[in-house]
């Protein structure tokens, strides 16, 4: 969109932040894992060009979970690749990829968080090896972390209640000495 401000302010220092994050490594992992997964290249342009039909990422998804997108749109109207894209996301969903680890829709189709794009690629291949998936493994050995429930006895629950915290009232013989008061220039020794 050419009416967005651009270069300075702060839209330009997010701008730099979000750059910032984008790794290389991780877009050719994310790139490489795809081709393998639905066995097709993604063909030339950069991977955002790859990607905003959608089309590969409804392949992906549909490789993973058969079913989970009915109808691939072909068509290169903006609507028809924004909503392959939009189809893919509630892939993601269904699929248990948690929303805030997959991006937006306008993040990849208007090429404005390509790092978040890459982040959700790669949640998605934690989640496939998670759910038992036998193919390429996405983003190296990184695995979605499992849950570590705790079981306490009421025993173990009621000597907790005797333990005072730091933050609950108790400073353990520290103090204030050598504090300067409000205005004073600090005493560096």
């Amino acid at each position: 969109m050419s009416d967005r401000p651009k270069g300075y302010g702060m839209t330009a220092e997010l701008k730099e932040k979000q750059d910032s994050k984008y790794d290389p490594l991780l877009e050719r992992d994310a790139k490489v894992w795809i081709e393998a997964v639905i066995g097709e290249k993604l063909g030339s342009g950069t991977f955002h060009e790859q990607l905003k039909d959608g089309v590969a990422l409804c392949k992906l998804i549909n490789k993973l979970q058969p079913g989970s997108v009915k109808k691939i749109n072909t068509s290169k109207m903006a609507f028809k690749m924004m909503e392959n894209i939009g189809n893919f996301l509630e892939g993601c969903y269904s699929y248990g990829v948690p929303k805030n680890d997959v991006f937006q829709t306008v993040d990849l189709f208007e090429d404005q968080n390509m790092p978040q794009v890459i982040n959700g690629i790669i949640a998605l291949g934690r989640k496939a090896q998670r759910k038992g998936y036998q193919g390429p493994v996405c983003g190296g050995a990184v695995k979605e972390a499992t849950e570590n429930k705790r079981e306490f006895s009421q025993q173990q629950l009621k000597q907790g209640e005797g333990v005072i915290g730091l933050q609950m009232g108790t400073n353990k013989g520290a103090s204030q000495s050598g504090m300067t008061a409000y205005g004073q220039q600090r005493q560096i020794h």
